[in-house]
């Protein structure tokens, strides 16, 4: 068995969500912020059998994706002034990871 850890973009999660339930997934979401951006995310906690983690991650792939967006960023100049300018950022998709369970027991 192993544990699904997946971060994805609010803007992908209800449809990451609705996929892995509708295909039989069971999923635990939690409310998570990203350290960068700041931006908000949901973490995906689900527990499978090893023969199903490409299924899992085939539908994470398939409903999160990659985007680029516009972000102000500030740099300090000289003088101890602050100038403000937009940065291209890449956004959105997913990190997945992959991890062993010893032991699962539902009561």
């Amino acid at each position: 068995m192993k544990l699904i850890l997946a971060i994805v973009s609010n803007d992908d999660s209800g449809a990451v969500s609705s996929a892995l339930t509708r295909e039989g997934f069971s999923v635990t979401k939690l409310a998570t912020t990203g350290g960068f951006l700041m931006a908000g995310n949901t973490t995906f906690i689900s527990g499978v059998d090893d023969e199903k983690v490409d299924d899992v991650i085939g539908i994470i792939s398939k409903y999160s994706s990659r985007r680029t967006q516009i972000v102000p960023h500030s740099s300090t100049m000289e003088v101890g002034m602050y100038s403000s300018f937009p940065v291209e950022v890449t956004v959105g998709g997913s990190t997945i990871f992959v991890l062993n369970v010893d032991r699962f027991e539902k009561v």
